[in-house]
């Protein structure tokens, strides 16, 4: 003690052994307002001479799962309105109560109750097996344009089907011992929807895990994925997280310099859904970028045979129902959601391909689709190749992503899913993230509304398409502020004023430009450019050249 102060001038306990602390982590209550003001709620920001990284209770990922876990009940909350049991009898004779169109004033559509029966999974048959005709309102049965039955078949790719199908073994499962044992009597499709939310939520923690090592010292901003707003009314509303789980895996395993396995998951993510097979283009760009073209070859075979793997049983055994998601696709005009139907909607306009019968493919709005998208990969692996700094692969990823989604002829408002965790790795602004998100979210609801109809006291189309318009432009200036920051790297709050290149790069972080010789200059930064040996110099001379620039 110093006597004179009356003042301690040692700790009272001896010190740990092991004082290190992650203080290059970035600390949201200390940089960030909103985080500043949330972390009133638990005391206020963190000490200044705080260890950091020690706890072993609370640690940041499990406090996202319990945020995480939070979110999905209130996701789960907003379906229990159209999850009520009601009938007479056993489980599989029982309903859920969508009657009077439940499902749009109480705002808990879900595809997951309606396709149980729609698709014969309420008489245990096997996806792509079984067929059924189409039928209209009044339940006839519909004749395609070229005049033959409107047949069907599961419109998924196969994961999801075989998903589907596992969930419905469980729900009747539930439904045998419940006819023998003193169980609650739940309706089939009602545990069927429960059994495929707990594995959707499953999927849900696997993206916020994999987000949280992708953030690297912004370990924090995976609470934006454990806690994003489009969580509320999207993560059971169909099974994207499957896939959603499945791509950011990938990532997270091509950071960890494994192309193979990323191949693998991407190849699992498309069996599951189509999107994970954008992540190929940004790897593939960034690849001749940097002379890696071995490492993205790797993912792209791996994914390939993947794919192939999973599909082939079921399209050697049932090739017509394995190809029904491909054939819908085809033939889908422009969904309501879609910008399309946006301009439609405010201009009256008959879209490209008026009074086509039914089932009959668009085939100008398919060509339409293809070409703009088809564009926009262009316009991003100009971007990629002649940034002044080679951008991050959630940057790139992010970009392909949401180009898709806007051009595409069908968004469904879970498809947003995809845009979350994404948005997060290449944009943490957090006030910027959740501003978008909170208008995605409530997209959902004048969109039941509209399906309620005028006449129920609904909401007229203009007000649905009007938020859908708010949503595409909020994502617009996402990309915006994105590319911004590829071209203005300083700018960036993941590189840390230059001190990390891309923790999700793998190969790619820290790896210098390497461009091929035979690249044009149009084609790279303007630095490489003025470092280009004459044209008369010879291959290794020029290569040389390009390396060091």
């Amino acid at each position: 003690m110093d006597g004179g102060a009356g003042r301690a001038t040692a700790s009272p306990q001896p010190l740990a052994a092991d004082l290190r602390s992650a203080d290059d982590r970035d600390f949201p209550s200390r940089t960030d307002t909103l985080g500043s003001a949330l972390s009133d709620v638990v005391g206020g920001p963190v000490g200044r001479h705080a260890l950091i990284g020690r706890t072993r209770v609370l640690t940041p990922l499990r406090v996202m799962f319990l945020m995480a876990l939070v979110v999905l009940a209130l996701g789960w909350s907003t379906k229990a309105p159209c999850l009520q049991t009601v009938g007479t009898g056993p489980p599989d004779k029982l309903v859920a109560n969508w009657q009077n169109q439940r499902a749009y004033y109480e705002l808990c559509y879900s595809d997951t109750v309606p396709l149980y029966g729609a698709e014969l999974l309420s008489q245990g048959r096997f996806p792509y097996k079984s067929s059924w005709i189409e039928t209209d309102s009044t339940g006839r049965p519909q004749t395609r344009y070229d005049g033959k039955p409107a047949v069907r078949y599961m419109e998924y790719p196969v994961l999801t089907g075989v998903y589907q199908y596992v969930s419905m073994a469980l729900a009747k499962t539930y439904t045998a011992v419940a006819k023998m044992l003193s169980l609650p009597v739940v309706a089939e499709v009602v545990m069927f929807f429960n059994f495929s939310a707990v594995g959707l939520a499953l999927a849900w923690l696997a993206t916020v895990w994999a987000s949280s090592w992708l953030s690297g010292r912004r370990v924090w901003d995976a609470a934006l994925v454990a806690a994003s707003p489009v969580l509320v009314f999207q993560i059971f509303t169909n099974f994207d997280a499957l896939a959603t789980a499945l791509a950011i895996g990938s990532l997270l395993v091509w950071a960890r310099r494994r192309p193979v396995l990323a191949g693998i998951l991407i190849g699992l993510g498309v069996s599951a859904k189509l999107y994970p097979a954008l992540l190929l283009l940004p790897l593939v760009v960034l690849a001749i970028r940097t002379d890696r073209m071995a490492d993205a070859a790797r993912s792209v075979v791996s994914a390939v045979g993947a794919w192939f793997l999973v599909n082939l049983p079921v399209m050697l055994l049932y090739p017509r129902g394995w190809s029904e998601f491909f054939r819908l696709n085809s033939r889908r005009g422009d969904d309501m959601d879609s910008l399309y139907n946006v301009v439609r909607s405010f201009t009256g306009w008959d879209g490209f391909d008026p009074n086509l019968g039914f089932w009959e493919p668009p085939v100008v709005l398919n060509v339409v689709a293809a070409v703009l998208f088809l564009l926009c990969c262009a316009a991003i692996a100009y971007i990629a190749l002649t940034a002044p700094q080679r951008p991050r692969v959630a940057q790139l990823v992010f970009l392909t992503v949401a180009a898709f989604l806007l051009v595409n002829k069908v968004w469904s408002p879970q498809f947003s899913l995809w845009l979350v965790p994404l948005a997060v790795l290449a944009l943490p602004h957090r006030r910027i993230l959740l501003v978008w998100m909170t208008i995605d979210m409530l997209v959902w609801v004048p969109r039941m509304y509209y399906l309620y109809g005028e006449g129920n006291k609904g909401l007229p189309e203009q007000w649905f398409t009007g938020t859908v318009l708010l949503r595409d432009i909020a994502v617009v200036g996402l990309m915006v502020l994105v590319v911004r920051q590829i071209y203005r790297p300083k700018l960036d709050l993941v590189r840390w004023n230059g001190l990390i290149d891309d923790p999700a790069g793998g190969v790619f972080d820290g790896a210098p430009d390497a461009f091929p010789a035979r690249l044009p200059q149009w084609l790279r930064p303007r630095g490489a450019r003025a470092h280009l040996p004459e044209p008369g110099g010879t291959p290794d001379a020029r290569r040389d050249s390009v390396v060091s620039a």
